[in-house]
Formats: C-alpha cells, structure tokens, sequence
C-alpha cells in the first residue's frame, strides 16, 4: 500500500515550481545586470555627443 499524500501540498508545490520555473524565463528574457544597463546607457549617451557635434548647419527655430 502506497503511503497517502496531502493533495494540498502537492497543489502548493506544483504551483511554486510553476512560478519559478516563469521567474527563470523571465530573468533570461529581460534581465540585465546593472553594470550592463549603464554601461548601454553611457554607449547611447556618447553616441548622441558625437552625433550632436556632427552636425553640419542649425535646426530651423534654434535659439543661438
């Protein structure tokens, strides 16, 4: 005879395992470390200094 098991539990579990297993998908999805977000940002913010000291004339409407 099989020992009998508490069918709340397993309900509790197979749920918890659920939403780890969707936390691990997300985390491969979307996650980025901080060093990697700021390091993007300083590459955009550098790209849009460079850009800006690029440009040939003044924008119509431009104030100096």
């Amino acid at each position: 005879m099989s020992t009998p098991i508490n069918l709340n539990k397993a309900r509790k579990a197979r749920a918890r395992d659920a939403r780890a297993q969707a936390a691990d998908e997300n985390r491969a999805k979307f996650g980025r470390t901080r060093a990697e977000r700021t390091a993007e940002q300083m590459r955009a913010e550098k790209l849009a200094r460079l850009s800006d000291g690029h440009r040939l004339g003044r924008e119509p409407g431009d104030q100096g």
